[in-house]
C-alpha cells in the first residue's frame, strides 16, 4: 500500500519550509516501520523506491516544480532509475534522505536520492523523470525556465552520462526467450 499518510505528513511538514533552488538538496528524516519490512526484517527494496517519493515530491514542491506543472497543466513520470543498495535499514531505524536534481538534458530531468543512517550511506538512486503534457514530453529546459531558474545548465556528472549511454544500448522491448515468448503471446 502506498504510504499516503506519510506522504501527507511530509507535504504538511515542509509546506512552509524555505524555498529551494532547482539544484539544492531537500533533506528529510524517516523511520523504517514494520510495514516497510521484508521477510528478513529489513527495508524492502521495492518499498525503498516508494519511500523515495517522500523525498522527491516535497523537493519538487519546494523548488517550485509542482506549482509550475500545475500552472502549465503538466505531469511528471519516472522514465528510469538505477538503485545501489549497500547497507541494511532495519525495522525502527531512523534514516535521513537526501534528494536533489542533478541536472537535465534535452529529454529528461535527473535526480539523485540517498538514504543515510548514522553517517553511512545505505542506498543511492539515480532517477530520470520526464515532464509530460497532452502534446507529449516537455523539454526540461522549458520547464526549468518556467520555474524561473536563470542559472547555467549544469553538466551532468560522468557517472550519470555513462548510465545514460549504457541504458541507451538496452533493447526495448526486451528480447524474450522462446519459453517466455509463448507465455506472453497466450
Amino acid at each position: 500500500m502506498y504510504p499516503l499518510i506519510r506522504f501527507v505528513k511530509e507535504m504538511l511538514k515542509f509546506r512552509n519550509a524555505p524555498k529551494l533552488g532547482p539544484l539544492d538538496s531537500h533533506i528529510s528524516t524517516h523511520i523504517c516501520w514494520p510495514w516497510d519490512l521484508d521477510p528478513w526484517i529489513e527495508l524492502n527494496n521495492g518499498r525503498t523506491l516508494t519511500l523515495y517519493d517522500l523525498g522527491r515530491i516535497p523537493m519538487a514542491a519546494r523548488t517550485g516544480l509542482v506549482d509550475t506543472m500545475r500552472r502549465e497543466g503538466w505531469g511528471i513520470t519516472v522514465a528510469g532509475n538505477s538503485t545501489r543498495y549497500r547497507r541494511r535499514v532495519r525495522g525502527f531505524d531512523r534514516f535521513t534522505m537526501v534528494t536533489r536534481m542533478i541536472g537535465w538534458d534535452e529529454r529528461f530531468i535527473y535526480m539523485e536520492q540517498s538514504m543515510w543512517r548514522k553517517g553511512e550511506c545505505c542506498n543511492h538512486m539515480l532517477l530520470r523523470g520526464a515532464i509530460t503534457s497532452k502534446a507529449g514530453m516537455v523539454p526540461p529546459a522549458r520547464a526549468i525556465e518556467a520555474m524561473g531558474y536563470q542559472g547555467e545548465q549544469p553538466d551532468l556528472p560522468d557517472w550519470v552520462n555513462a548510465w545514460i549511454e549504457a541504458d541507451s544500448t538496452r533493447p526495448w522491448p526486451p528480447i524474450l526467450q522462446p519459453d517466455a515468448q509463448e507465455a506472453v503471446n497466450a
